[in-house]
């Protein structure tokens, strides 16, 4: 189990590495997208838009369905949130690190009057 979620958070993180996926994301935060409407924007074929969309799937970071010839695309929340949970840890651990910088700067500050 402990592997099977590592190796989604690497398929996750691989996914959000492209700025395509990322604008792709982006769009369908917004609310759900065809396949035309997702590759409007960007100036390449709907077999890159595809094989973009393929990566997130992967990454199940999108669910798609077919109705009739039309492909509709929606974010999948469940692994925006392992990414986050993941991302949260790090999060506090340089919070509390800033926190300390920020005490020991105010220290050198008093010293200095």
């Amino acid at each position: 189990m402990v592997n099977q979620n590592k190796d989604n958070l690497n398929e996750i993180f691989h996914a959000l590495a492209d700025s395509t996926r990322r604008e792709m994301v982006h769009m369908m935060a917004q609310k759900e997208r065809t396949v035309s409407e997702l590759a409007e924007p960007f100036d390449m074929s709907l077999a890159a838009i595809s094989k973009h969309i393929k990566v997130l799937e992967r990454a199940c970071l999108v669910d798609r369905s077919v109705n009739g010839r039309t492909h509709i695309c929606r974010l999948n929340n469940k692994s925006l949130s392992k990414a986050t949970e993941w991302l949260r840890f790090y999060e506090k651990f340089w919070s509390n690190r800033f926190d300390l910088l920020e005490n020991e700067l105010l220290k050198a500050k008093k010293k200095e009057h």
